[in-house]
């Protein structure tokens, strides 16, 4: 990678993820044969296998090992086989509903998009099943939210019940999961493409950017190439690209063509130059992604490479995302992204916005709710001295 010589510390990383990577590159190679002989030695599978499904990237390795079998185990390429098969059927059935949920918002007058799913994996991939998910997510303006839920509900969705003291749910949310208990689908709705503090493009401008889904005959609608690429970036940096699918998504992205003068812009515009390096340095390093002399200025920034190392502990973990959001090491990644003083000041004052964990530690009668404010760094303080006698 020619980016002033840096590269990132990959000797945290086991040799089952090594492999892993390595037959993902090759699915950019024009010898499909070019797998290395000794990079199959010694490797523990169960934890080979256990990395692909972790970081959903099993269709992709599935499709690479079917035209090498003879290099791995049978029992992994039969469990490969049989996780395929049932993403294969997952994504249909995801498909199907996408369509019926586009049919019924429209019919309804609720603009909406498509933000993953079998919408984003026919986009980059050209093919639902070579992506999987295990959900729906969708934007619409925050004016149909209720709308949209009653809506949901007609159609035999349950909502997820949101803590909601002095309205929380607006200021530490960005989306209502409902349920589908027959059809055991979950939707999620999103009025934002990512929590507060960021910056983003209001809805009425992704709207008019707004493209046709490839995915379906009824009119699907999903972002535009460059509001996907800035949504796409921002998401897998706030999760610290804790799955190596976002960075796939990333790498096809670009191969696949994405116009980077129109996407700086919104990149400046919305300060997300830093995490966009930060993408383009990971997806380079592990994914040999080709990177334009616009992208090569991006990831020189050594902000980007502070971010890009973090990262990598996290690619490595392989931990439940609840789990590394309770670190205090992500709590300092999270606080690093913010690009801005200003971004960083309103997390701060985000912190301080009661939470019904206030209101289970202290019961106040509703006309005295406001004194929640005053009082969350004591009720917060207690809860910790509480977590730790016990």
């Amino acid at each position: 990678m020619d980016n002033n010589n840096y590269s990132l510390d990959l000797s945290i990383i086991p040799k089952e993820l090594t492999l892993l990577l390595e037959i993902l590159k090759t699915e950019n190679e024009e010898m499909k044969e070019s797998f290395k002989n000794e990079s199959y030695i010694d490797i523990d599978w169960n934890l080979f296998l256990d990395l692909a499904i972790h970081h959903r990237v099993y269709p992709l390795i599935f499709s690479q090992l079917k035209k090498n079998e003879n290099k791995i185990p049978s029992n992994v390429m039969h469990t490969l086989t049989k996780e395929y098969k049932k993403n294969a059927f997952q994504m249909l059935h995801l498909c199907g509903e996408m369509e019926q949920i586009s049919k019924h918002f429209s019919e309804n007058q609720i603009h909406l998009l498509f933000l993953k799913g079998p919408a984003l994996a026919a986009d980059i991939y050209g093919d639902i099943s070579r992506r999987t998910s295990k959900d729906l997510d969708v934007l619409i303006a925050i004016t149909d939210l209720e709308k949209a839920e009653k809506l949901l509900l007609s159609l035999g969705y349950e909502k997820e019940v949101l803590p909601n003291l002095l309205n929380e749910w607006k200021w530490r949310n960005h989306h209502i999961v409902f349920f589908h208990p027959k059809k055991k689908i979950q939707l999620e709705i999103h009025w934002r493409l990512e929590p507060l503090p960021s910056k983003e493009p209001p809805f009425t401008e992704l709207w008019g950017r707004r493209r046709v889904s490839s995915a379906t005959n009824y009119p699907v609608y999903v972002l535009g190439k460059e509001d996907l690429f800035l949504y796409l970036v921002s998401h897998g940096a706030r999760h610290g690209w804790f799955r190596l699918r976002w960075l796939i998504d990333i790498d096809h992205m670009i191969r696949r063509g994405v116009d980077f003068n129109r996407v700086e812009i919104l990149l400046r515009k919305y300060q997300s130059l830093n995490i966009a390096g930060q993408a383009l340095i990971l997806t380079s390093e592990l994914l040999n992604t080709p990177l334009n002399d616009k992208m090569k200025v991006l990831v020189t920034g050594n902000r980007s490479k502070k971010l890009s190392q973090m990262a990598l502990s996290f690619i490595n973990e392989m931990k439940p995302l609840n789990i590394i959001m309770s670190t205090n090491y992500y709590r300092r990644y999270l606080f690093s992204l913010k690009s801005s003083n200003s971004r960083k000041i309103l997390r701060i004052i985000l912190l301080f916005y009661p939470s019904s964990a206030d209101a289970k530690t202290l019961e106040l009668p509703k006309p005295l709710h406001f004194l929640y404010f005053p009082l969350r760094p004591l009720l917060w303080a207690w809860r910790k001295i509480r977590k730790h006698k016990v």
